[in-house]
């Protein structure tokens, strides 16, 4: 008997839901410290006027997480993954994601 049949079945969509939120958060952090960075970046990411950069800040990241989910989801839906592995990495990216979300962060990464 396997650790996938003692469980109740494969891991793989479960990890695959944990990495794909870790990921768009991050995506999140990322652009918003890039729209307050770059002019141009911040202009591209202008969906609607009243909320400038981050209307497009936060529609590419839920998009991404989408995506990410949805490719991860299909591909790991069968497989045991190393829950060790995509935990480790999620936090990471979510430790990365609230920091360059954090004012006083992105502030020292933009010189202010």
């Amino acid at each position: 008997m396997t650790s996938a049949e003692t469980a109740g079945g494969p891991n793989g969509s479960g990890a695959a839901a944990v990495l794909a939120a870790a990921i768009g958060w991050f995506v999140l952090g990322v652009l918003a410290l890039a729209g307050d960075t770059v002019p141009s970046v911040k202009r591209a990411l202008t969906l609607w006027k009243p909320t400038g950069g981050l209307s497009g800040v936060t529609t590419v990241a839920i998009v991404a997480w989408l995506v990410v989910w949805l490719v991860l989801g299909r591909r790991w839906r069968d497989r045991d993954v190393k829950l060790g592995v995509v935990g480790a990495s999620s936090a990471a990216l979510l430790v990365g994601g609230l920091l360059l979300t954090f004012p006083p962060f992105m502030d020292f990464l933009q010189g202010k």
